[in-house]
C-alpha cells in the first residue's frame, strides 16, 4: 500500500470529444504514483462515451460514472465525489490539460501546510482549441493572495478554477457543490474561504482551454441561468460577511455585477443586485441612476460593447 496520500481526479465530460483523449492522457501521464481516476460523463451527445470506453478497456483502474441524464456540472461532480476515496480532490474538466508534475507539486505543497489550508491553487497557461498557447493567468490578473482570501474572493476574480487541489474535508464540510446552481466556482470560493485558508503555488500546472463552448462565455447573455446563480451566491456571501473590509469587498462585487447585468439587459437580476447593494452599503448616486434606468428597462447595451471595443 502506498504511503503517499491518495489524490482523486474527477474528470468531468460533456461533449468534449475533440479534447478528451488529450485530457485523459494528461491525467494518466502524472508523475505522482497514487492517483484515483474517475470519469463522469454528463450524458454527452457526441462521441465522448465511445472514447471513454476505449480508455476503460485499456486502463481498467479508471472508474466510470454516467449521470444517466444531463444534470449539469455541479450535480455531475457530486456524483464523482460520492464515488471517490481521495484525501485530495481535483475537479478536472476534460477540455483542459494537466502538466505531468501537477499532482506531485500540489501534494508537496499541502505537505508543508497545516490543516487550516483547504485549497492549493496555481498559475495556468491558457490555450486555444488547437492547444496553442495564448497567455498565462498571472499575466492577466493581479497577484494572487494566500491565507484568508474571503474578502478578495468577494472583491475580484483571481483564481483559475481548474488549477485547484482541494482537501477532501472541505467538500465534506460543504456537502459538495450546490447542485441548484448553474456553475460552481464562485459559490465554492465563498463558502470554503470563510472557513479554510488558500495557498498559492507559483507554478504553471495546468493548461486551460478557451473556446466558444466554454460555460463562462454565456454568463451575461440575457436569461442565462449563471447570472441568477451569481445573485444567489452574493446573498450567501452577504450572510457570511464579518467585517467592514469584507462588506466593502462585497459592495465592490455587487457594483460590478450590477453594471454588467444592467448593460446586458438582465433587468431582473440587476434589480436583485441593486437591492442587495442597497442593504449592504446603500446606493451611491450612480447606482441610484442605474436603478431608475433599470426599473424602466432602458437598453444601454451599446455602452458595454463600445467599452469592450475600445479596451480590447
Amino acid at each position: 500500500m502506498s504511503s503517499l496520500p491518495l489524490v482523486t481526479v474527477i474528470c468531468l465530460c460533456y461533449n468534449h470529444e475533440r479534447f478528451l483523449a488529450e485530457a485523459l492522457d494528461s491525467v494518466l501521464a502524472q508523475t505522482y504514483q497514487n492517483v484515483e481516476v474517475i470519469v463522469v460523463d454528463d450524458s454527452s451527445t457526441d462521441g465522448s462515451v465511445k472514447i471513454i470506453q476505449s480508455y476503460l478497456q485499456q486502463y481498467p483502474h479508471i472508474r466510470f460514472v454516467s449521470t444517466g441524464k444531463n444534470v449539469g456540472n455541479c450535480a455531475a461532480f457530486n456524483m464523482g465525489l460520492q464515488a471517490s476515496k481521495g484525501e485530495f480532490i481535483i475537479d478536472f474538466a476534460t477540455d483542459d490539460v494537466l502538466l505531468p508534475e501537477r499532482i506531485a507539486q500540489q501534494v508537496e505543497a499541502f505537505g508543508k501546510l497545516d490543516k487550516s489550508y483547504g485549497v492549493v491553487y496555481t498559475d495556468a497557461a491558457y490555450i486555444t482549441d488547437a492547444s496553442e498557447f495564448l497567455y498565462l493567468h498571472s499575466q492577466k490578473y493581479e497577484p494572487a493572495p494566500d491565507g484568508d482570501v474571503f474578502a478578495e474572493v468577494l472583491r475580484r476574480y483571481f483564481i483559475c478554477p481548474p488549477t485547484m487541489m482541494v482537501r477532501r474535508q472541505v467538500f465534506e464540510d460543504l456537502g459538495g457543490y450546490d447542485a441548484t446552481l448553474a456553475y460552481e466556482d464562485f459559490d465554492f470560493w465563498v463558502r470554503s474561504s470563510r472557513k479554510y485558508k488558500y495557498y498559492y503555488l507559483d507554478k504553471v500546472t495546468t493548461k486551460r482551454r478557451v473556446h466558444e463552448q466554454a460555460l463562462s462565455r454565456g454568463l451575461y447573455k440575457p436569461g442565462n441561468k449563471m447570472l441568477a446563480s451569481t445573485v444567489v451566491v452574493c446573498r450567501k456571501a452577504a450572510a457570511l460577511v464579518q467585517s467592514e473590509n469584507e462588506r466593502q469587498a462585497l459592495a465592490q462585487r455587487l457594483k460590478y455585477e450590477t453594471r454588467h447585468a444592467f448593460l446586458t439587459c438582465n433587468f431582473k437580476e440587476a434589480g436583485e443586485l441593486i437591492e442587495l447593494l442597497k442593504s449592504t452599503t446603500g446606493l451611491p448616486v450612480l447606482y441610484r441612476f442605474i436603478s431608475l434606468l433599470n426599473e424602466y428597462k432602458i437598453n444601454l447595451g451599446f455602452l458595454r460593447k463600445l467599452y469592450h471595443k475600445v479596451r480590447y
